[in-house]
């Protein structure tokens, strides 16, 4: 068995949520399907190009059992400009004292799972009675198994939300053992979220995933999205972890009829980074509409999986990604779109671009597109390339300096994914993020 397998097992032990909620018997089935297959290899289609061998040798101590390096300031300032309802995270868990949900609107129930968990209530957390039975899913059992702490975020049928609410999770460096200062061990936490909208709701939720400072952790965070009928939900994610991070997410989502899903990802920060996004398009006319993207630097690696199930008639997915790579970083995607038998009317695109910025930078793209229903439209390309030469000559020809006229271009090539996302205020927040990670990513 790995050290970070044997780690987490050592973890479980002493999980005091272990039996919560009548769990314990389905904790221990998902720690025990983990370690029997172990991490997934190199010939393990869906790892192909995330090798683990140097995560496998890596252990972490549980964050509930470390005190963070007390920084109030740092904390405050990676949160600033938040602005409330939230629900905020730190190094795994929950912190009351940044939250503020006092300002959740009628019909809108956020509770943190620790919460839950207390209640001992089976049928709120019956959630995390989720199996993975697939070998690769290692991490998704390996969260259903140590998960103690995570958003609960419940919206009424009919209520329409005027505002975004935020679910922050912010990272911080521990503290070692004999003083206050940093440069503790090395922490692992594991959320899991719920994030349910009854028929006919409307939410807009804005994820983050940011750093106070430097730090190497690991967090494993596994979200489940269920929207009933005529529900629809805007959902924004920015993942700005610290450059040493190890980022593991999983989104799980399951689309009724007529129901409506936007979301985008913003893939800014961490070391090794994987996101996994699956929606299941169940019910007749349902829409998921996902842009992202990726930016690879120094000798960061990005993976993202998209799994798109067209189940019901009628149903439409449309995913706009773009990728940048720099330095000697690596990113891999993988989109994929199926088309059952039955899902006759569908109509999926998928569109994912990609711009090597440097020689020694490595982008790999698999669309896949499996079609077995009738009278359908479907469609997908990927490219990888360098900035038109054209382009930049256009702008050298103006005045523009040779750095700037980059900036410009892969600007303009990214921002064109936010599109998805209508609100003025979140959209102006995600392009200040995403401005941001680009000013790093034109030195880098």
């Amino acid at each position: 068995m790995s050290a970070l397998l044997d780690a987490f097992a050592s973890a479980f032990d002493a999980l005091p949520a272990r039996d919560a909620a009548g769990l314990g018997t389905t904790r221990r089935a998902a720690l025990d399907a983990a370690l029997r297959d172990g991490l997934p290899g190199p010939r393990t289609e869906a790892w192909k190009y995330t090798p683990l061998r140097a995560l496998e040798r890596r252990t972490f101590l549980p964050a509930a059992s470390v005190a963070p390096a007390a920084d109030g300031a740092a904390l405050d300032a990676a949160i600033a400009g938040i602005p409330a309802p939230r629900v905020v995270f730190h190094n795994g868990r929950y912190d009351a004292d940044r939250s503020e949900l006092a300002g959740l609107p009628a019909g809108i129930s956020l509770r943190p799972l620790s919460q839950v968990l207390g209640d001992g209530d089976v049928r709120e957390a019956n959630f995390l009675a989720r199996r993975y039975e697939r070998p690769d899913e290692v991490f998704a059992r390996i969260n259903a198994a140590l998960a103690d702490e995570g958003a609960v975020l419940r919206v009424e049928a009919g209520v329409q939300a005027p505002g975004a609410v935020h679910l922050v999770c912010v990272s911080s460096p521990s503290q070692n053992a004999d003083s206050a200062a940093k440069g503790g061990p090395d922490l692992a936490w594991h959320l899991r979220h719920l994030i349910e909208l009854r028929e006919g709701a409307a939410l807009t939720l804005v994820e983050h995933q940011l750093a106070a400072d430097s730090h190497s952790h690991f967090g494993n965070s596994l979200a489940h999205v269920h929207l009933a009928p005529g529900a629809s939900l805007v959902h924004a994610r920015v993942q700005d972890e610290a450059l040493g991070a190890t980022a593991i997410a999983r989104t799980d989502a399951v689309l009724a009829r007529s129901a409506q899903y936007r979301r985008i990802d913003l893939e800014l920060g961490a070391a090794l980074s994987r996101h996994e996004l699956n929606a299941a398009l169940h019910g007749e006319g349902a829409q998921v509409q996902a842009n992202g993207v990726l930016l690879a630097s120094g000798r960061r690696h990005l993976d993202t999986r998209l799994g798109i199930d067209h189940v019901g008639r009628d149903s439409r997915c449309e995913l706009t990604w773009r990728g940048l790579g720099a330095g000697r970083s690596r990113a891999a995607f993988h989109g994929g779109i199926l088309i059952r038998e039955g899902a006759d009317g569908s109509n999926a695109a998928l569109s994912n671009k990609n711009l090597l910025l440097s020689e020694g930078a490595e982008i790999d793209t698999q669309p896949v597109l499996e079609i077995h229903a009738d009278e359908v439209q479907a469609a997908h390309g990927a490219t990888v390339g360098q900035l038109d030469a054209n382009a930049l000559f256009y702008l050298r020809s103006r005045g523009v300096p040779a750095e700037q006229a980059r900036a410009l271009l892969t600007t303009a090539f990214c921002r064109e994914t936010l599109a998805v996302i209508e609100n003025e205020d979140v959209r102006a927040m995600l392009e200040v993020r995403l401005n941001l990670a680009l000013e790093r990513l034109q030195i880098a």
